[in-house]
């Protein structure tokens, strides 16, 4: 029996790219779903690893043949989730994640409804999530500013997760670990949650 994990990795430095490593490193049977863009790549970026890398033509044909779980139009360009990954993988019996963010989590969760297990992970408080960003050295000043102002929005909104996870400065096997029971928890229920794609 597979198990259908949602992350909602929204506040920026909460720690998901880590989390993700450790769990593939040391749970077999996991697939993180690869996302579909019509961007252009990057350099250093994967096709199959980062992004399914499409045209915008293939990327609306997938739409029109509805191959995709849920899709967005952002900053000019289509993402979307397809959904022929997910079904190779969960006939496989493999578990599932996804890594959404706020709105995305709300779609899928229209979508699945109490199928997914929605899980929002976060740093422990607003300044350690400052002091990672500053540390990063990615954002510009007024950029931090959004970002800290977008992560008090999308903490309101954790009651529509299931779970939250609190990814510690310090605590990584802390977080990875939660996560992990809660999947294995959900896992031994007796009453299962039925996913159809």
């Amino acid at each position: 029996m597979c198990c259908w994990v949602q992350f909602c990795l929204r506040l920026y430095n909460a720690g998901f790219g880590i989390v993700h490593q450790r769990l593939q490193e040391e749970r077999e049977g996991m697939h993180f779903v690869v996302t579909a863009t019509s961007r252009a790549k990057r350099p250093g970026e994967v096709d199959g690893k980062d992004y399914y890398f499409v045209t915008k033509e293939e990327f609306l044909t997938m739409i029109e043949r509805k191959e995709l779980l849920e899709y967005a139009l952002v900053y000019g360009e289509y993402k979307g989730i397809p959904k022929q990954q997910i079904r190779d993988y969960m006939a496989k019996g493999y578990d599932i994640v996804l890594r959404v963010d706020i709105q995305g989590a709300a779609t899928l969760r229209e979508i699945l409804g109490e199928s997914a297990i929605f899980i929002f992970l976060v740093a422990e408080s607003e300044e350690a999530l400052v002091k990672r960003l500053i540390h990063r050295k990615t954002e510009t000043s007024d950029m931090l500013l959004v970002r800290v102002a977008t992560a008090r929005e999308e903490v309101k909104r954790m009651n529509n997760f299931d779970y939250v996870v609190v990814n510690s400065e310090g605590n990584l096997e802390g977080a990875v670990k939660q996560v992990e029971s809660i999947i294995d928890a959900e896992k031994a229920k007796v009453h299962k949650r039925t996913v159809n794609i």
